[in-house]
């Protein structure tokens, strides 16, 4: 967050419409996703979210802004 200069409000907002775009249901020690998020001046976000099957909360591990060159439409990695 820190690197992309965005703060938790940001955050929180973004996440409340998603694209889960993977899906690691083998992550240790909790399944995880990835998820497309938009900023609110339609920048895409990526975030890498935990879900603890056990209790009823969503652990952000990483997000950041992706890169053009990395992915395609922001959802499919390039080769």
């Amino acid at each position: 967050m820190r690197d992309d200069d965005l703060t938790t409000e940001q955050v929180v907002e973004a996440i409340r419409k998603f694209e889960i775009i993977e899906k690691y249901p083998d992550a240790r020690p909790f399944p995880a996703c990835l998820l497309l998020c938009k900023l609110e001046d339609d920048k895409p976000l990526h975030i890498v979210c935990a879900l603890p099957k056990h209790v009823d909360i969503l652990i952000i591990v990483t997000l950041y802004i992706p890169s053009e060159e990395d992915w395609l439409n922001y959802r499919r990695r390039k080769e």
